[in-house]
């Protein structure tokens, strides 16, 4: 049965604008996840990104997985132990963890998994210290550093550290496009039935799941709907179950007057998603940090998260999501003051005004183009005569910011959890690469700021590393080569009668296991 005739119910008639029935639930319950989020295919070891991540982590299983407190929690390792000195981490793995053709999943699985992810995800630095990898039994796995990294054990994690069958994946073809993307084997609590690109996605109970009495549901659709209120309406009529990363503010405000669903911001604390203005700070307009504070110090985030945002969104004043536990609370946060500004402006030889161009990604606009164009009118009042250019399409904003052929950028940069993973790359002077989107585009360049971030990827001490951090984000907050603005304001909207959401710091990408359907 193909994806079509399995969706046509529900899909073709909510397209049409018409209401239908809602789908019947079966005993062992399917749950329908609507998206926007298109998977170009479903391996997260060579991809990231929402789209992948939430179908890669139901149909792989992973070293660790996390609660919501950050912590560490069993999954493929049964125990794990970190070495004092910090150079090595072992796991212990379960003994009764298959893949979903029957092959026993081992320590070389993991082994071949990790150095495929090193050597194949946009991520360099998840496993960039790690030099070798040791299996001296099947289920012992050594995981040897050549320097400490204490990122290591958030990177095993679901969203970033699937495991691979060796026996598919090493037969000398190139990961990246390796045919079982599309068609992926894993070991995780679903098994993929039927990916039909731009569609859909099934994935049924993996029966020999090794963790007893999970999963609890039968069945998982992620349902791509690219037309969002074809999505809102599915939603409301019950023909899906779940909407996560909802960022919208007319879409969350709709959701939350139905009875029959439940909202919830939990489970994005990873993610940390961080909207902010980018500054090119080799701009001969914008190197001097005078004109970056007086055009921080113009922005209103309280009138973007309450006005624009209509109070779905909280200010974010740093470059480390305020969820995390490494924000420093004591971060200057550059409130309105539109005195101090044109100060600054005039301190810095532009009494007279000055002309500055700002771009946007294309795409929803509360996040990007509003906030632009609030700007517009926002500098003005210090002087500054702002153009808002758009672009015609992603890869075009990618390649002007990515290309350093702006002065101004809106952009969305997520944390991914540690800071070394997610953190550095917006601000280490080793990290300005041309060509590069969502790696130092700023051409921000401070020897300190690069010394804290290289002794804070390091530090195994988490008191002594929490310091360098603080003092990191003191740092860029007097440089401002980013005006952090808002977290993006990700929600989740489930059906009320579904138990076990994910609330962890994964939210949806994460395994799914013990969501099941209640009275």
């Amino acid at each position: 049965m193909t994806v079509m005739t399995r969706l046509l119910g529900a899909a073709a008639i909510v397209v049409a604008g018409m209401a239908s029935a809602p789908l019947v639930h079966a005993e062992g319950g399917t749950l329908v996840i609507a998206s926007t989020q298109v998977p170009r295919h479903l391996n997260g070891a060579v991809q990231s990104g929402i789209a992948t991540a939430v179908p890669s982590t139901q149909i792989f299983a992973s070293p660790l997985r996390y609660d919501e407190n950050w912590e560490p929690q069993p999954y493929l390792a049964e125990s794990w132990t970190v070495a004092e000195d910090g150079m090595s981490v072992t796991l212990n793995l379960v003994q009764n963890a298959t893949f979903h053709d029957g092959k026993p999943v081992t320590s070389e699985d993991v082994a071949f998994s990790i150095m495929t992810t090193k050597e194949n995800h946009p991520f360099k630095s998840m496993f960039a210290p790690v030099s070798t990898i040791d299996t001296p039994d099947a289920h012992t796995v050594v995981i040897n550093l050549d320097k400490p990294h204490p990122a290591l054990l958030l990177a095993l994690s679901p969203a970033l550290a699937p495991v691979l069958p060796k026996h598919i994946y090493g037969d000398g073809q190139d990961a990246k496009s390796h045919p079982a993307n599309s068609a992926p084997v894993g070991s995780g609590p679903f098994m993929l039935e039927e990916f039909t690109p731009g569609e859909a996605v099934i994935m049924k109970k993996n029966p020999n799941f090794f963790i007893d009495g999970r999963p609890k549901l039968d069945e998982i659709i992620i349902r791509i709907i690219k037309d969002p209120s074809a999505l809102l309406i599915a939603m409301e009529n019950g023909d899906a179950d779940m909407y996560p990363f909802m960022a919208g503010s007319q879409e969350i405000k709709r959701l939350e007057k139905v009875d029959a669903l439940s909202i919830t911001t939990d489970g994005y604390a990873a993610v940390g998603p961080i909207n902010w203005l980018a500054f090119n700070t080799a701009s001969p307009k914008l190197s001097d940090v005078r004109v970056r504070q007086a055009i921080s110090y113009a922005v209103d985030r309280d009138f973007i998260t309450k006005a624009l945002h209509r109070g779905v969104s909280t200010a974010q004043r740093g470059p480390i999501i305020e969820s995390s536990p490494y924000f420093d609370e004591t971060i200057p946060s550059y409130d309105v003051d539109l005195d101090k500004a044109k100060a600054l402006m005039a301190e810095a030889g532009f009494g007279d005004g000055m002309e500055l161009t700002i771009d946007y990604i294309p795409g929803p606009k509360e996040q990007q183009q509003s906030i632009a164009e609030y700007m517009k009118s926002q500098l003005k009042k210090i002087g500054v005569a702002l153009t808002v250019r758009a672009a015609p399409d992603f890869p075009t904003w990618a390649g002007r910011v990515g290309g350093h052929d702006f002065e101004l950028s809106m952009d969305i940069v997520f944390n991914w959890g540690d800071p070394v993973i997610g953190v550095h790359r917006s601000y280490l002077s080793d990290n300005i690469k041309k060509g590069v989107i969502w790696s130092n585009t700023q051409q921000y360049s401070n020897a300190k700021v690069d010394e804290l971030l290289n002794a804070a990827a390091v530090e195994l001490d988490d008191a002594k590393r929490a310091s360098l951090y603080a003092e990191f984000q003191q740092q860029v907050a007097a440089d401002l080569p980013v005006y952090w603005i808002n977290a993006l304001p990700y929600h989740t909207a489930y059906n009320s009668k579904l138990k076990n959401v994910p609330t962890g710091i994964w939210g949806t990408m994460h395994p799914m296991d013990m969501i099941e359907w209640g009275e």
